[in-house]
């Protein structure tokens, strides 16, 4: 292309996040401003990025390559396929929606406001660095800097026990970079021992390594994503984290971050490595379906909002590797399907309830009770926001939900059967959650709060309208997400099972 769109798209955030550090720090409504402009006409260029796309094509599409570290193979190279299109614009609607959601939420941290939306639009920046980075050492240095901007928004901004959960949250997120590291070196010797070291994905799909090399190798990013992702056991970081955090932060780290684990396994697990994937795909497929239930099951047993929504995203998650393992082309379609939308359904659901949280002083559920008396535009938000979390037909998840089992059910009849429960189990978390926060007698604490203000409204809308509209008319993001989806499971060899169609008096007759 002879216009570099995804650089300019990943670098306005970035620019962005410069000009607000030069700021004065008494400067903080123009910070915010500032912010939210930047992270608008990131929005607008994002929009440009899709309508140059070739939703018919599998391949990377606005290609950028430069030499970057020639005597190591490392290219500075960008691209986007339908999957990381779609993630792409995920966080490009969501960053907005965030900051507008997020105003005064700077205002009581540790440092700055003005560092509190730098940080917001460097992980902007940073997070579209990492969907379209088609050179597999770009992809490291972009995946382990998106750790120092959560980093420091949970740290410097969040509440409770915020050092505690950063931390921990970055403990386990280096852990997992350690052990991707040592594959990317891995991945430097056999491109090396085939010709030319090289870290291009175009070249490393193409080199042919021994087949315990490949699951060596397949380990160690897998492990880094299932950390990401989150996945049982590797999860236990992220109620902490969300506790802890931001209600914007934990939007950004859920909705957007957390998808790089889900993505990478798609675009690095199986387009790297095919065999290894199929080798550990009963375990992943077992470990998935475990996430499910578990997930939904603690969900279940929390006092506290935040993690119980912190629980319910390692249910959804545990579909979307479910999807991604089971390889058949719904499953597939599904998982990335799934990753726009429970970015749309988590992000309205701690937003929300972190808006309900600010108002009451508390996040227990016990401390609630009958707000739709007195916030009935909240209330709403809060039903339709949880609606959408459990799959409610007509809403987004729903179908990305269905096409991951119909997926799974071609594969695994078991593992379909068992994950199936986990929506059973989501209709009890949420609507348990709404009937205590919401309905029933008003709790004479809550009496006072307030209905959302025109800035909430304004900052939710955009969430809620994608929502029910891609419920009713997901097409136009399949279009975009087949193609990838079909080139991977080739990349794979999977052969899709054709459906068993009996034939009819009519059809034996025919030659």
């Amino acid at each position: 292309m002879s216009f570099p769109y995804l650089s300019v798209l990943g670098g306005l955030p970035l620019v962005g996040a410069v000009l607000l550090a030069l700021l004065p720090r008494s400067r903080s409504a123009m910070a915010a401003t500032v912010a939210l402009g930047t992270s608008l006409i990131t929005l607008v260029l994002g929009v440009v990025v899709g309508l140059q796309f070739d939703a018919g094509a599998a391949g990377f599409q606005l290609s950028e390559q430069v030499d970057w570290i020639p005597s190591l193979g490392v290219h500075y190279a960008l691209g986007v396929d339908g999957i990381g299109l779609t993630l792409v614009l995920l966080t490009v609607v969501l960053t907005p929606v965030v900051i507008l959601a997020s105003w005064h939420d700077g205002d009581a941290g540790r440092w700055s406001t003005n560092s509190f939306f730098a940080w917001m639009l460097a992980l902007e920046g940073l997070a579209i660095g990492v969907f379209a980075a088609t050179d597999v050492f770009l992809f490291y240095v972009l995946f382990e800097a998106t750790l120092i901007p959560i980093y420091f928004l949970i740290g410097g901004f969040g509440g409770g026990q915020r050092s505690y959960a950063a931390v921990k949250f970055l403990l386990y997120s280096l852990f997992g970079g350690l052990l991707m590291l040592a594959s990317v070196v891995g991945l430097y010797v056999v491109s090396a021992e085939a010709g030319a070291p090289s870290y291009l994905l175009s070249d490393l799909m193409d080199v042919t390594m021994g087949e315990s090399t490949g699951r060596l190798l397949f380990a160690g990013f897998f492990i880094a994503f299932a950390v990401k992702a989150p996945m049982f056991p590797l999860h236990t970081w992220l109620p902490d984290a969300a506790q802890s955090a931001t209600p914007g932060t934990s939007v950004l780290l859920v909705s957007i971050l957390d998808k790089i684990g889900t993505f990478g396994m798609i675009r690095f697990c199986l387009g790297l490595f095919p065999e290894a994937s199929q080798w550990a795909s009963p375990v992943v497929i077992a470990l998935a379906t475990f996430s499910v239930l578990y997930g939904a099951l603690v969900a279940i047993g929390q006092t506290d909002m935040r993690r119980l929504v912190a629980y319910t995203s390692v249910s959804h998650f545990g579909f979307i590797v479910l999807g991604i393992f089971v390889f058949t082309s719904q499953g597939g379609s599904g998982s990335t399907l799934y990753m726009f939308n429970h970015g749309l359904s988590t992000a309205a659901l701690f937003l929300v309830t972190g808006m309900l949280i600010q108002r009451r002083g508390s996040a227990e559920i016990a401390d609630f009770g009958g707000v739709q008396k007195v916030a009935p535009v909240l209330a709403g938000v809060f039903l339709v926001a949880g609606l959408s979390s459990l799959s409610l037909p007509g809403l987004s998840p729903f179908v990305s939900e269905f096409l991951v089992l119909v997926g799974t059910f071609r594969t695994s009849v078991v593992a379909a059967a068992v994950a199936t429960l986990g929506i059973v189990l989501a209709a009890l978390y949420i609507l348990l959650m709404y009937q205590r926060t919401m309905n029933g007698p008003l709790h004479e604490s809550a009496a006072a709060i307030p209905d959302l203000r025109l800035r909430e409204r304004l900052a939710l809308a955009p969430v809620l309208g994608l929502i029910v509209i891609l419920g009713f008319f997901p097409q136009p993001l399949l279009e975009v997400i087949d193609p990838a989806v079909g080139a991977t499971l080739e990349q794979v060899g999977v052969e899709q099972p054709k459906p068993d169609v009996p034939l009819t008096a009519a059809d034996e007759e025919q030659p």
